[in-house]
């Protein structure tokens, strides 16, 4: 890819998801489910896709397992949206960038780098800056993106040093995990004179990102209930709409607990029980689902069903039903 072309990149407008791994129970990659998954992701009005994420269990896949699973959800996805997927995990950053290298290889739109790996929690925004600088300038033209992941811990990256390293025209992705709305506005207004998408992942402040100007949302509630994340992106400044939205977004708030207790467990069985072929099987150690989060989940399952009803939301999961996804 030249430069003029990467500088041209830039990813949609709406929902990018946070992609599960679906695993036999065998604890091997259920490739055929991912491929269904995909098509779920898709059937739902995904903008694009991000694959090999935390929610995609990204820390307990191998090299090689990374490599193959961003593979299959290009290959499936084929050209239907762009897909990112995550390239950096630890190490000197002339390795990293090597890792960046062989996961575009796979076909991804943009390579998304983990804040947190790129320096130490004790390490000035300096170094950060630094580093990040280096492993722009050692892979190429390839598109980057910025992911707040939680794990190792969460390096929050300010407008003020995104607005240093903005200005390389190779940063479209950002999914922001930062919950202060007055920061997130920072980030879009440094951003808005370049080819650079904002996604939130805290729902708590879904409509008033997407008011503030964010590209989109990158949440883990959409692997739960992914046509009401659709809908808000598209629907969020519908002025005939907007009791419906304020209904929606007091939802995505009340809801929030009850979404990150064991998760992504809680996502596979909450797809499960909506009528998706999906094994619970989780790799990574993120508690028990119990009784008691099961029932939660039924609940919670039951109001998607009574809020998609009343504000006329079509149900992805009654196509799948219907006609099962190739």
């Amino acid at each position: 890819m030249s430069s003029e072309t990467s500088s041209s990149v830039s990813l949609p407008q709406g929902y990018i998801p946070v992609m599960l791994t679906p695993f036999l129970e065998t604890g091997e990659v259920d490739y055929d489910g991912l491929k269904a998954l995909t098509d779920l992701y898709l059937e739902a009005g995904a903008a694009g896709l991000f694959a090999n994420c935390l929610s995609s269990e990204m820390y307990e896949l191998t090299v090689e397992e990374r490599l193959a699973v961003t593979r299959t959800v290009v290959e499936h996805t084929a050209g239907r949206v762009p897909v990112v997927a995550t390239g950096t995990f630890g190490g000197p950053i002339p390795e990293q960038a090597e890792f960046v290298k062989r996961i575009y290889d796979t076909g991804v739109q943009a390579v998304i780098v983990i804040t947190g790996l790129i320096a130490d929690e004790d390490e000035s925004d300096e170094v950060f800056i630094e580093r990040a600088k280096e492993l722009i300038s050692l892979t190429s033209d390839i598109p980057l993106g910025f992911y707040e992941c939680p794990v190792p811990y969460k390096r929050l990256i300010s407008s003020e040093v995104l607005a240093e390293l903005l200005p390389s025209n190779r940063i479209v992705y950002h999914k922001d995990t930062c919950l202060d709305i007055d920061e997130v506005i920072r980030r879009i207004e440094v951003g808005k004179h370049y080819r650079f998408g904002l996604y939130d992942a805290y729902m708590v402040n879904a409509v008033a990102s997407l008011e503030a100007g964010a590209a989109g949302l990158s949440c883990i509630q959409g692997n739960l209930y992914p046509e009401l994340i659709v809908w808000i992106c598209e629907n969020y400044n519908n002025a005939e709409r907007q009791e419906d939205v304020e209904t929606l977004q007091k939802f995505f708030v009340d809801s929030m607990d009850i979404v990150h207790s064991a998760y992504p467990t809680i996502a596979k069985y909450c797809l499960q029980k909506r009528g998706f072929p999906i094994s619970i099987y989780t790799r990574r150690d993120v508690g028990e689902l119990t009784g008691d989060l099961q029932e939660r989940a039924n609940q919670l399952l039951d109001e998607v069903d009574r809020l998609q009803a009343e504000l006329r939301i079509p149900s992805v999961f009654k196509k799948i039903l219907e006609a099962p996804l190739k």
